[in-house]
């Protein structure tokens, strides 16, 4: 690989990239593959996919990465960023991985592993949990450091029979997980209740636009809890907001829908510019969402506002992975005579920065709580898509609180335009009829914007609800207490019984396996609105760098406390050390 400098073509993969906080280099030694290092004919197989769970042992190399390969599936120690003296070559650095040695390796039959996810709570350096999605449909729960399988969930495929494209644990709880289909469906499991022998049947829950929530009708408790159908078409990728209040899903008809996980309540809806939305995630204080997908496009939504404010034009192809770097999102002291804004804005921002410094989910410079200064805010996220591209972007205030209107001619900075009004700046948004606005961490939901909202669904600051909403809390509050009730921030009766009737929830039942609201949007309509603005009506951002970094299209982006994680569709995963986290040495 030619490392970065003059004479660079096209088609030059790189191994390291200087941003301001200085030069990101690839570890020879933390590159991970099949044990052969041969490149895996990716034709016709699922993405590979990386994980990772700090078991916390004594040795304080806790850290331990799963990753699938076609049928295969490794668990290994991670030997990532160390304090490395190089003597001849990278490659001749102490503690390289060994792959030969991995702690557990699978290969499955008429199956591939196609995403996985660990339970942090209750990983041990002698136990972890590991669920596994497979291209049939299947979930298995393994035990990787006991080498043992607990668990396989649909393993008649009775729930259903389309591919796994997402698994994941809810935030704080030992035994809750959810699975995400290529049908548009999504299931919630318990770990502890069996799948039955024959094929579930549904009762009506709740529905709105485009989403449906069901319960499993069944005299003793079983799997699935709930079934939502999502949208048209497959169910893409979905992550839980960092409180673990919020879910935000994105389907191959373009939409992200943002949803009150315990509640089950549509917050908003955002649809992208055209195609389908792959990829999404959560800054880490739940303020923004960014997607990725068939446009090309990344997209920076705001969750207070329920609106697009940014979107990044920098990749050739279809975006893949989106992911927020919690360790270069910064929050800086400014001089108060240099800010310029109105009264709300300026508290906006103090509140904002006494929030991020006292926010365990980001590694942001800590300030004092009583600080009144206003602070300079800096999200970095980054994108990795097929065109075997790692781009990485800067969300600054001038997107965040634009005070005023900015040029529309396009510059070499970050921003192209910004006509929105600053939120925090007290300007009601279109559609919101003025009302105040909360974030993921507040008890009263916010209202949606009008063209966004569904019959029936907004509350008002009172807390009062509409009779549709009246009439199905009393059964919305059991099931939270039915399968929700053992997160860790819960304090339910732990004699609660879990297998109490749903059926006062609605009128009818049904065992139809799609009664979502068939009203099909038409792109052509939704173009121009807040729903899917046009590109020169949000500001356009671009990279901060685009760096070629790969032979195969990349599906892993992950961004590690001393270095950043890839991994392309061949089946190598590459570590790339921070700044100043490797000590280089040539002779």
């Amino acid at each position: 690989m030619a490392a970065e400098g003059g004479g660079k073509e096209m088609n030059e993969i790189k191994s390291q990239f200087t941003t301001r906080e200085g030069l990101y280099k690839l570890l020879s030694h933390s590159e991970y593959s099949r044990p052969n290092r041969v490149p895996f004919n990716s034709q016709g197989s699922n993405p590979v996919r990386v994980s990772f769970v700090n078991v916390n042992d004594q040795s304080g190399n806790g850290e331990r990465i799963c990753f699938n390969v076609g049928r295969e599936l490794y668990f290994y120690i991670y030997k990532g960023v160390r304090k490395i003296l190089y003597r001849e070559s990278p490659d001749q650095a102490s503690g390289a991985a060994d792959l030969s040695k991995p702690i557990d390796k699978r290969i499955y039959k008429g199956t591939q592993p196609t995403c996985h996810d660990f339970n942090h709570l209750t990983a041990t350096a002698e136990s972890v949990s590991l669920l596994v999605g497979f291209s049939a449909g299947q979930v298995q729960l393994i035990d990787p450091i006991k080498k043992e399988t607990s668990k396989l969930f649909n393993e008649e495929r009775l729930i259903d029979k389309s591919r796994v494209t997402c698994v994941k644990w809810v935030p704080g709880s030992e035994s809750l997980f959810l699975v995400a289909h290529s049908s548009g469906n999504m299931y919630l499991y318990n770990v502890e209740h069996t799948c039955g022998t024959t094929a579930p049947h549904y009762q009506l829950l709740k529905q709105g636009e485009s989403f449906a929530v069901h319960t499993c009708k069944s005299k003793s408790t079983r799997n699935p809890l709930l079934k939502w159908t999502v949208g048209e078409g497959a169910l893409n990728e979905f992550a839980f907001s960092p409180d673990g209040k919020y879910l935000a899903c994105v389907s191959q008809d373009g939409f992200l829908r943002v949803f009150n996980f315990d509640s089950v309540e549509l917050h908003g809806t955002m649809k992208s510019y055209f195609g389908g939305l792959l990829c999404v995630c959560w800054s880490p204080d739940g303020k923004y969402i960014v997607t990725g997908g068939e446009d090309d496009l990344v997209t920076v939504w705001s969750f207070v506002d329920c609106r697009v404010i940014a979107r990044g034009q920098g990749h050739k192809s279809w975006v893949s992975v989106v992911a927020f770097d919690p360790n270069t999102t910064s929050v800086e002291e400014t001089d108060p005579m240099e800010f310029s804004g109105s009264d709300e804005d300026f508290q906006e921002l103090i509140n904002f920065g006494r929030d991020r410094a006292n926010s365990t989910q980001s590694r942001l410079s800590k300030r004092n709580s009583t600080d009144s200064r206003p602070v300079s805010v800096t999200y970095r996220f980054g994108s990795v898509g097929q065109d075997t591209q790692l781009c990485l972007w800067d969300l600054t205030e001038d997107i965040l609180f634009p005070h005023q209107p900015l040029s529309r001619t396009r510059t070499h900075t970050n921003v192209m335009n910004a006509t929105s009004p600053p939120a925090g700046s007290g300007a009601p948004n279109p559609g919101s009829n003025g009302n105040s606005i909360t974030t993921p961490g507040n008890t009263v939901p916010p209202p949606l914007p009008r063209s966004n909202s569904l019959p029936h669904s907004a509350v008002s600051n009172t807390g009062s609800k509409s009779s549709v909403d009246s009439a199905i809390a009393s059964g919305v509050s059991k099931f939270a207490t039915l399968s929700i009730h053992d997160r860790k921030d819960r304090h339910h009766d732990k004699d609660h019984k879990r297998n109490h009737s749903m059926g006062h929830i609605s009128s009818k039942s049904s065992d139809k396996l799609n009664l979502v609201t068939k009203n099909k949007t038409d792109p052509a309509k939704t173009l121009g609105t807040p729903l899917c603005p046009r590109m020169e009506d949000v500001p356009l951002l671009e990279p901060l760098i685009c760096k070629k970094i790969a032979h195969e299209r990349l599906t892993v982006l992950i961004f590690l406390e001393d270095c950043i994680v890839t991994a392309c569709q061949e089946g190598f995963i590459c570590t790339w050390a921070r700044p100043g986290k490797v000590v280089s040495f040539n002779p």
